[in-house]
């Protein structure tokens, strides 16, 4: 990095940091001001997550609420409130496992655990369907490279830089967003390639469009792969969290590519599986399969941690190994929750409920484009939406300032969401989301973006 954005990141970094205590001073009291400095004084410190912004107390359905009562409709929720957080049916599910069997050391078979394998086996893609449960997607992303490591003889992956697959060592090697890969990460695990990703509005081939951004990322793989026969897996997000939305065709040109060198594909789909998207699996919308699947995050139902690998049997190939050998892989607790989650899922109809009120937003945020010209494009399907904030929309000048304003705005208005890649507003609510909260938490995103942008300009 060069001094002069060294600089400017700096600069970038002091602002939002101003940005964030202003926040803080004008709308915590004392009582979480008191849990903020006893949780600074408990945690190690790191980026996002410690020092705190706000301590909540309660949290059911898209609600969360704070220390002072105060409501927010929660459109982050680091992406595990597929069901919304609290849903009864999923605490009487835990409650009566844990009366039931609480724990089972993971050389012993237990039925919770069967069946939510058994469950993954149905509902996946493709001919999914040999499982290993880890408690964290970090770690599920390890094991499925470990499985194509000894099913292959190779030793390489190749992902995309900006994507995110986890904070462990080899999981931050394989991610491409270089706050989990700078700094104590390093020197990070040899052999993790990295090819720029397909974009749209930001393609990174210089290209203009999807579809041609789609093909020259294509080319690329195919470049590398052809060059390098070392790699074992290509990791991938099916859809990109920034969000981008593949081009269509591009996964099937990907799997022809893999398959014609003798790489296995594994999806990433910790953020976007289970109905994010619209479809149970986003892959789903493109019509390909991988040969190994990882999910996490809202498989716990928004309560427990779990993760998944779901492998095609081809792929059964470690039984001299220990690939995951987790204390809690086979608990019977976090596998009936995972397995109750699905249930709900299914019976609820959210995954159909994500991709109509998807739509409805998709179509609202069309429209508050032709209103706003500080939103330089909008994207997204189902529960995953982007709202890119520019200075200017003839130079596509990203606008992270704005985009800090309008997070601040928006938490006073009672919604909260994340920003990606500085400029990105990312919405990311419950499969429960109602027409209603959608269409309110839009307008929350439009006033708070004019506001900010007139106090901004002024």
């Amino acid at each position: 990095m060069s001094r002069d954005a060294q600089i400017a990141e700096s600069e970038g970094d002091t602002n939002r940091t101003d940005r964030r205590a202003a926040w803080q001073a004008r709308s915590l009291d004392g009582t979480t001001r008191g849990l903020l400095a006893r949780d600074s004084e408990a945690f190690l410190h790191q980026s996002v997550s410690t020092p705190c912004l706000n301590a909540i107390t309660r949290a059911e359905g898209v609600w969360i609420e704070d220390a002072a009562g105060r409501r927010y409709m929660d459109f982050h929720g680091n992406n595990v409130h597929h069901i919304g957080y609290g849903h009864p049916r999923l605490k009487r599910a835990i409650a009566e496992q844990m009366d039931a069997l609480p724990f089972a050391p993971r050389r012993y078979a237990c039925e919770p655990a069967l069946a939510l394998a058994e469950k993954l086996a149905a509902i996946t893609p493709g001919t999914l369907a040999k499982v290993l449960f880890t408690t964290g997607g970090s770690d599920a992303v390890e094991v499925a490279v470990k499985v194509a490591r000894a099913a292959t003889g190779r030793h390489k992956t190749l992902s995309f830089w900006d994507a995110f697959h986890g904070a462990g060592t080899g999981s931050a090697a394989m991610s491409g967003e270089m706050l989990f890969r700078s700094g104590p990460a390093g020197p990070l695990v040899a052999g993790a390639l990295h090819v720029a990703p397909f974009g749209g509005y930001r393609c990174p081939y210089g290209t203009d469009g999807a579809e041609a951004s789609g093909r020259a990322c294509a080319r690329m793989i195919d470049y590398v792969l052809t060059r390098d026969p070392d790699v074992a897996a290509l990791v991938a997000e099916p859809t990109r969290a920034v969000p981008y939305i593949p081009p269509p065709g591009f996964w099937a040109e990907v799997r022809r590519i893999c398959d014609r060198h003798g790489v296995l594909l594994i999806f990433d789909e910790i953020p976007t599986g289970l109905g994010k998207t619209g479809r149970m699996f986003s892959c789903e919308h493109d019509g390909v399969a991988p040969d190994i699947l990882v999910i996490g995050k809202g498989l716990g139902g928004g309560i427990l941690p779990i993760a998944a690998v779901i492998a095609d049997p081809s792929l059964d190939v470690g039984g001299a190994w220990a690939f995951g050998h987790y204390t809690h892989e086979k608990n019977p607790v976090t596998t009936r929750a995972a397995l109750e989650t699905i249930r709900i899922i299914e019976d609820e109809d959210l995954v159909a409920n994500a991709a109509r009120v998807g739509a409805l937003a998709l179509e609202r945020l069309g429209a508050m484009m032709a209103r706003c010209p500080a939103i330089g494009d909008v994207r997204g399907r189902g529960c995953l939406l982007g709202i890119e904030l520019v200075r200017d929309r003839a130079t596509r000048e990203p606008d992270a300032d704005l985009a800090e304003a309008v997070l601040y705005r928006a938490l006073d208005a009672g919604l909260s969401f994340k920003t990606t890649m500085g400029n990105v507003l990312t919405l990311t609510p419950p499969l429960t989301v109602t027409p209603g909260q959608m269409t309110d938490a839009l307008d929350i995103v439009e006033a708070a973006i004019g506001e900010a942008e007139r106090a901004l300009r002024a």
